[in-house]
């Protein structure tokens, strides 16, 4: 179907798509944007369940960043009443990904210590919302106290400013030196391998993703000396390989949305004239929760 856009999320991944560096490379020149809300324009041939004018948030692969875009029927969602178009577009992405990390491949659990590394980006804060809404207790790190202060705001039980603080000794000292059952790391670099050293025993470290730029390395005895999993978090892949699974997190992550238990932060909103100023500030990591691109005359 085609869908008249009405904001587009921007995520890091669409930085390395541009820059070629992603495991999706399309060929150039493409329009970047992999998420969008807006209204259904028109419909192709058998599409059932929605009718032109039905305000819609959607996942595609390239194409976001314009007025209009095509869209799978299958990856269309209604939009809940209540939720704005900024916000729409700004959710799918982050909260599917940390859904499928935190509750299934992380198997996180009520009750167990969650720690969230980049915690104030899209992703991070995302990641705190659905480890309270399992019921951990979430310690969020980041890099200054505006972006703390974010984090508290989205639920996060304790922070840590981890450009001012030791972060194992920290984590020691917010967990009586038991760890932290969980690690959602979606930065790599320099803290990989310190908030390894701080899972607790059996905890689970999940390799989301290497915003820093750096893959880490990893020493593997810390794996086996603390009898913990290193556990990859491809969500790309699991929406293909395991579609029923797939859409059984997305019906969750929606339920809550609608529930209002989990809210999407839009920090700020750029004309789509700006995109290149977006994807910029993205690259930089100057944002705290999404930025979100949107038409001049943009409803919602």
């Amino acid at each position: 179907m085609v869908i008249t856009v009405h904001a587009s999320g921007v995520n890091f991944p669409d930085t390395l798509m541009v820059a070629g560096k992603y495991q999706f490379r399309p060929p150039f020149p493409f329009v970047p944007g992999m998420e969008v809300a807006g209204e259904v324009s028109r419909l192709g041939e058998g599409v059932a369940g929605v009718r032109a004018g039905d305000p819609v948030m959607a996942l595609v692969e390239i194409g976001g960043f314009a007025e209009e875009c095509l869209a799978a029927a299958t990856s269309v969602f209604p939009i809940p009443t209540g939720v704005g178009f900024p916000e729409a577009a700004a959710f799918i992405l982050v909260y599917a990904t940390g859904h499928h990390a935190l509750a299934d491949r992380g198997s996180l659990r009520t009750g167990e210590t969650l720690l969230v590394l980049g915690a104030a980006g899209g992703v991070g804060l995302a990641a705190i919302e659905i480890g309270k809404a399992i019921g951990a207790r979430v310690i969020a790190c980041a890099s200054s106290a505006e972006k703390l202060e974010a984090c508290r705001a989205a639920g996060a039980d304790l922070t840590i400013n981890y450009a001012a603080e030791d972060l194992r000794e920290r984590i020691k000292a917010l967990t009586n030196g038991r760890g932290v059952d969980v690690v959602y790391d979606p930065v790599g670099g320099p803290l990989a391998e310190p908030a390894i050293r701080s899972l607790a025993w059996r905890g689970r470290y999940l390799v989301v993703g290497f915003a820093s730029g750096e893959i880490p390395r990893i020493p593997l005895n810390l794996a086996l000396l603390k009898g913990a999993s290193i556990i990859g978090v491809f969500w790309g892949d699991f929406t293909k390989r395991e579609p029923e699974a797939y859409r059984a997190s997305l019906t969750q992550i929606l339920a809550w949305l609608e529930k209002g238990i989990v809210r999407p932060r839009v920090s700020a909103t750029y004309p789509l004239s700006r995109a290149a100023e977006a994807l910029t500030a993205m690259l930089n990591r100057r944002v705290v929760g999404k930025l979100v691109l949107v038409p001049t005359e943009a409803p919602g």
